[in-house]
This record gives structure tokens, sequence and C-alpha cells, in this order.
């Protein structure tokens, strides 16, 4: 993450919520390739106030020269065009770059939702948790507004991702059949997904896990595993860790990130 003075912005504006899983997947995309940008940290739905001003709604929001990017595959998309160096997110060769497209599609569309409504059903309620995830980086009047409205907020989240005991089930039915379809890639022993580079397919994988692996590289430093208090995502943090798929993104983490 490169945070700057202001007098001093890049080209770039990265617009986020400093824990979201989309927008450490542009985090570290921009990272990768060397691209200078800011990074804007904002609370949950007072992000909306930042994103609305570029006409942007969700996170991450990438304001460019070139116009404002409001999907994390459509950044990663266009900044594969503006990197000047030998690094791609995308391989040239057309074969390999659509089998990179079909599996951040995957990831996008099956597994980041299912993570994050798998995640918040454990730890919506741990207010101190939720506060480090949701305001580190962010302005002072934000972070006041979550200390006052947080119960409110708590119950929209709640609302908005249907977070309840069934529905974190299923989420994490889903989440072990792409941790399944991850772990059969990797079972010839390939260092990546796709080809032989570091590829989105590989970047989107290992950010939209993130939060049930809990990687001590991620720019938000996540608790220790030991300071949970729920037994039962204890035991599936741990046993997600150690399949093949785990221990391909915790390596991401540890030597591309």
């Amino acid at each position: 993450m490169q945070q700057q003075n202001i007098s001093k912005l890049p080209s770039m504006r990265l617009i986020t919520i400093p824990i979201s899983h989309y927008c450490e997947k542009v985090r570290w995309a921009l990272d990768w390739l060397e691209i200078p940008y800011t990074e804007e940290r904002h609370v949950p739905f007072f992000h909306r106030l930042a994103t609305s001003r570029d006409g942007g709604k969700s996170v991450p929001v990438l304001v460019t020269q070139d116009g404002t990017f409001t999907d994390s595959t459509d950044i990663l998309h266009y900044l594969d065009t503006k990197n000047t160096k030998s690094k791609k997110l995308y391989p040239s060769e057309p074969n390999l770059r659509n089998e990179v497209n079909q599996l951040e599609e995957l990831f996008d569309t099956r597994l980041g939702n299912n993570i994050r409504r798998w995640g918040y059903f454990y730890r919506i309620h741990d207010r101190e948790g939720i506060r480090r995830s949701w305001c580190t980086g962010t302005p002072g009047w934000e972070k006041a507004g979550f200390a006052i409205a947080f119960p409110v907020m708590r119950k929209i989240v709640q609302r908005t991702y249907n977070i309840t005991a069934v529905s974190a089930r299923d989420s994490l039915q889903e989440i072990q059949q792409i941790f399944e379809i991850v772990n059969k890639k990797l079972s010839d022993a390939r260092p990546y997904l796709i080809g032989d580079n570091l590829s989105a397919a590989d970047i989107t994988f290992a950010a939209l896990v993130a939060p049930a692996l809990l990687p001590p590289e991620h720019p938000i430093k996540p608790p220790a595993l030991e300071t949970f208090n729920n037994q039962e995502m204890i035991t599936t943090i741990k046993e997600l860790r150690a399949t093949p798929a785990g221990v391909y993104a915790l390596r991401l983490y540890r030597e591309q990130r």
C-alpha cells in the first residue's frame, strides 16, 4: 500500500474500505505492478460519500486520468494496460488468458461473497475486531461515527448480506467447493494457477480468501488466531490453511505480497 502526502498525489486514487477483500485484490495488483497510487480509506457506509463524488457506489473505486473504474476486475484489466514493466496480470497467449479470466470470474462471483458472509457471521458481534478492520487509516470523524453508529451498522450488514447460521453454513460449503477446485489445479505441483507467472487469478484467489486464512502479511494486520473466542471458526480456519489451496494462498502472501 502506498499512502502519500496530499500535495504529491500520484495520478491514481484508490478509494477503499480497509478490510474489503475486493479492495485488497486491487491494492495488491497496484503494488505488484509497481504503479504509483494513493489509497483513501473509509469506514463502511461513510465510504458512499467518497465513492459517489467519483461516480461509484461500492468499493473499490479507482480514479485515473483515463476515467473512473468501479469493478475490481475492470480495474485489473485497466492496470494491465498501464504497466510499463515486464509484469503482466493476464497472459498474452489467448488460451491461458481465457483460463485466467474464467478463474477470476469464478472467484469473484462464488468465493468473495461467501467468504464475506461466513466471516461476518462469526465476527460481526466483535465490536473491537470490527473497529480495527473497518477503521484502520480512515478519517477521524468517520471513526467517531463508527463509535456511535455501530449497533445500527451491524444490523444493516446482517440484513444486507443475509447473515444467519444457515447462510454461513451454506457459504462454507461453497468456499470448500472452490478450495477443492483450486486443490485439483495445484495437484501437479505447479507454482501458480495458470502458466509460470503470478496472474490476476492468483491475486484474486489469495486476496479473496484472506479473511478465512488471516495471512500475517496482509496490509490490514489480522488478529492472531488464538485471540478468537469461537472454537468452530478457529477449527475451520486451521482446516482451510492446511489444504493445498490454503498453503498456496499463504505462500503467495509470504512471497509475493
